[in-house]
Formats: structure tokens, sequence, C-alpha cells
């Protein structure tokens, strides 16, 4: 029971709150409506290509039981737009997907696809063969398999 007027813990939806939990926007009253929107931010009008930030690659990273794969869909990107490299157990995917020429459009209706630059950074969950990288891009999938290396797992320390 609450003292000194307090309501309880419990009761987190109280009056016009559980009017606006189980009405429709139709149903609520207007002047319930406009207190409980949001207040609207300015409109962008200009996109400030200085701002852009590269596309991050998505992945798939699995193992078997001699390699460690790493999948990537690079659908529409060239061979030679592709940089793949790896230092420190820590492989880089970079590229670029270009969208084509352009230069006739006037005005998009609907713009969904990513087009420009990507990269990915990502550190091998297992220690792999550096020298032993098969990189293979094909149907728009990049797949890059290591050849894990072995390591005991447990190592004895001696105590001096």
């Amino acid at each position: 029971m609450a003292r000194g007027g307090q309501q309880p813990q419990d009761d987190l939806l109280m009056g016009d709150d559980i009017t606006a939990a189980f009405l429709s926007e139709e149903e609520v009253p207007a002047e319930d409506a406009a207190a409980s929107q949001p207040e609207a931010e300015e409109p962008v009008d200009e996109w400030d290509e200085s701002e852009t930030v590269a596309g991050q690659l998505a992945v798939d990273v699995y193992e078997t039981k001699e390699r460690l794969v790493v999948k990537g869909r690079v659908a529409g990107v060239n061979k030679s737009d592709l940089d793949v490299s790896i230092s420190d157990n820590t492989l880089t995917i970079k590229g670029t997907l270009s969208a084509g020429s352009e230069d006739d459009v006037e005005n998009y209706f609907l713009q969904e696809c990513y087009w420009g630059e990507f990269s990915r950074s990502l550190v091998l969950p297992v220690p792999v063969k550096e020298d032993e990288i098969e990189a293979l891009l094909k149907d728009g999938v990049l797949t890059i398999s290591f050849s894990k290396l072995k390591q005991d797992t447990v190592k004895k320390i001696e105590i001096q």
C-alpha cells in the first residue's frame, strides 16, 4: 500500500497512459495524441558526402576439423575491386560496389541498395597458418579458407 498519496510502484500505466496503450490513434482524444507525439526533427535538406562511412561486409565464420572458413556476399563486385589481407591473425576485406553510370538519373523514388566502399576486419577466432590461405570468388560469394594451426590443448608450464 502506498503512503503519503504516492501511487504503488507496480502501477506503471495510469489514466491517459492506459488509454493510449490500448486505443488506436483514431480513438485517442486529439489533445492526448498531440501531447504524446515526439517533437519532429528538422528535415535534412542536403547530404554531406564528407560524412559518408564505408559499409560493413556481413560475414559467416565457421570451422571444420582442418580449416577455418570466412564467407561474405559480395555480389556485383569485381575481383579487381577486392582487397583481402591478413596481419597478426586479423583478416581485412575491402572492396567497392559500383552502381555503374547514373548520369541521367533525375530523382530516386526508392534507394535501398548499398553502393560504394565496404570493409570488414575481424580477429580470427583460432590460430591459422598465414601462408596456407585460399580465396575464391564464385557466384557473388567470397570464400576465404585457412589451414588451422594444431596446438596442444594443454601445455605444461614448469615452475622454477
